[in-house]
């Protein structure tokens, strides 16, 4: 009887553990929405806050590395939970880079001003939702270890580079024609680089869920380069 109610207890334990991840991915993507509510804005005040906002993201992360390490230390999991728990130190370490990624967007949104942008914002929302549908279907597919669900998910981020370029190549085209709009257009290069990279994360997380679903480490959405037959 008691070794059920430690088996029991053990339990709720980890789900709360993931509870924890899920609350990390909310609080993220939050960030991620300010940081393009501040850019389209150019809220100064609202690009401060995002940045010192950053440091509930970094604590709640070492709260779950803490879970983790005393999951492993008192119950020494054996095989699917202690995949879980080494994918949720992994996945915990992602969602917080995606935070440092949000909040990078804050700091260029401080050093952008005030100034009428040299653009209308058009592919920088769009690549924004894309990397936000990917987070929110990342985490409802950790939610669920639904390794089938994260290896779609994953496929989007091509979605995303698609973009990123179609953002640089814009602006390095408006670059060449007017010099004075470099020092912006390379700003703006920097927030779709940082969303650009959010999305490379998301697939990180997609990976950790596969991981537990299968049992095997599998790179997703990898470019084949060297693949590539050369031409006659």
């Amino acid at each position: 009887m008691g070794e059920k109610t430690t088996r029991g207890a053990y339990v709720e334990d980890l789900h709360a553990l993931e509870g924890e991840v899920l609350e990390l991915g909310g609080r993220v993507a939050a960030a991620i929405r300010e940081g393009l509510r501040v850019l389209e804005a150019r809220d100064q005040s609202g690009a401060c806050a995002l940045i010192a906002g950053d440091a509930s993201i970094n604590e709640l992360r070492y709260q779950v590395v803490e879970h983790c390490l005393k999951l492993l230390a008192t119950q020494q999991p054996m095989a699917g939970d202690l995949r879980r728990v080494t994918a949720i130190l992994h996945v915990a370490s992602d969602l917080e880079r995606m935070g440092d990624q949000a909040e990078g967007i804050g700091k260029i949104v401080l050093l952008l001003g005030t100034a009428p942008l040299i653009k209308p914002l058009i592919d920088i929302p769009r690549l924004t939702g894309v990397v936000l549908e990917m987070l929110d279907a990342a985490m409802a597919a950790f939610s669920r270890w639904d390794g089938e669900g994260a290896r779609a998910i994953a496929l989007r981020d091509d979605e995303a580079d698609r973009l990123h370029n179609v953002i640089d190549h814009d602006l390095f085209h408006l670059m060449g024609g007017d010099p004075s709009k470099i020092t912006q257009a390379t700003y703006l290069m920097w927030v779709s680089h940082n969303l650009e990279r959010i999305a490379d994360l998301v697939t990180n997380v997609c990976e950790q869920v596969l991981f537990v679903s299968t049992g095997s480490i599998e790179e997703l959405n990898v470019r084949r380069v060297c693949d590539t037959k050369p031409r006659d």
